[in-house]
């Protein structure tokens, strides 16, 4: 977890409140968990009928969220202001509303707990924390941005989860997820916590639980085909391509194609590192020391200069999947042609 929101998370569940909150980014998990966890103890249940409310940004305006903000709490320590996809308030974008928000956010009720979640919106700039309105939730309250995880960082999330469930996972199946789902942390918690419900007291996740329970193939999947392509295995890699081009929509050709190029990226770090150890590696690639073995296997099957080749392969059929070059190409073909590139 982001350590910024480990601490915040841990002050809310210790009830160290601030009157104001502005959380903000492109990743919902984090912005949708904090204000949970505010939901769940900033008003006592008894008293969240009159002193608990939840706006949605789409339904309301600025004006109206301080008018909230600004009444006293019904027989009651304090109420609790809620503005979810605060991004979609109405007037937001104005000077005169900004003004608003930050003459309140620098002298706020004492009695109000008021929290703004700002989704960055894709194609859409984020927030701007260099805008005073901004600068003033930080100064009397809590300002925090959170961003959406690199790949290579989703399979320690997905550890991470399951320990905070008291649950083991391996290596592999926190891989064969990561690859599945990639970085949709909303998405992959929901599959954990699917799949906790069909586990037996003490038992492990095991890449074995995530095929069977996640609906991923035993045996086509972008970590097979990975590996069928370090070990040279051209009936196997093959026998994968036809799969993903029958099943198109559990098997995108821009989500291969990128976990193709992070794979051969970090062959082709491991071929131009000095540090051959296990650990080295493990910690220069940023992956667990279990899969070492796999990128040491792809860096002794492709010369140095045949990976250069195949990473400049994979970015011209990211190229044909845009219809770049390749107007009539599909996607089948495509990942066809990348992998007798890569092969031959």
């Amino acid at each position: 977890m982001i350590a910024a929101v480990d601490t915040l998370l841990k002050d809310i569940r210790n009830k160290r409140i601030a009157p104001v909150y502005l959380i903000h980014g492109d990743e919902p998990y984090y912005i949708d968990r904090i204000a949970d966890e505010l939901e769940k103890v900033a008003v006592p249940v008894a008293e969240r009928g009159f002193n608990q409310f939840v706006l949605f940004g789409k339904d309301t305006d600025v004006g109206a969220v301080l008018n909230y903000a600004r009444r006293y709490p019904f027989m009651a320590e304090r109420q609790l202001v809620l503005v979810k996809e605060a991004q979609q308030l109405t007037g937001l974008g104005d000077k005169s509303a900004q003004t608003l928000l930050e003459d309140y956010a620098l002298n706020p009720l004492s009695s109000t707990i008021l929290m703004l979640c700002y989704v960055k919106e894709d194609g859409k700039p984020g927030l701007d924390e260099r805008k005073s309105w901004v600068k003033a939730f930080g100064s009397k309250g809590k300002l925090l941005g959170v961003k959406k995880l690199y790949d290579n960082k989703v399979p320690d999330w997905v550890g991470e989860y399951c320990r905070e469930q008291g649950t083991k996972v391996s290596p592999k199946a926190c891989q064969l997820l990561a690859d599945h789902i990639g970085n949709d942390l909303k998405r992959l918690a929901g599959e954990i916590d699917k799949m906790l419900i069909n586990l037996h007291v003490g038992e492990e996740i095991s890449a074995a639980t995530v095929e069977r329970l996640v609906g991923i193939s035993k045996e086509y999947n972008v970590f097979e085909l990975q590996k069928a392509l370090a070990q040279r295995d051209v009936v196997k890699a093959n026998q994968i391509v036809d799969y993903f081009g029958q099943n198109p929509k559990d098997n995108p050709l821009v989500v291969i194609l990128a976990q193709l190029f992070g794979y051969f990226s970090k062959v082709l770090v491991v071929q131009a590192s000095k540090d051959q150890t296990d650990k080295g590696l493990a910690s220069l690639l940023g992956v667990n020391p279990f899969f070492v073995k796999d990128y040491q296997t792809a860096a002794r099957s492709f010369p140095l200069t045949k990976v250069a080749s195949i990473i400049h392969a994979i970015r011209r059929a990211d190229g044909q999947s845009k219809g770049i070059d390749a107007p009539t190409m599909s996607e089948r073909d495509i990942l066809r042609e990348l992998v007798f590139d890569i092969l031959h």
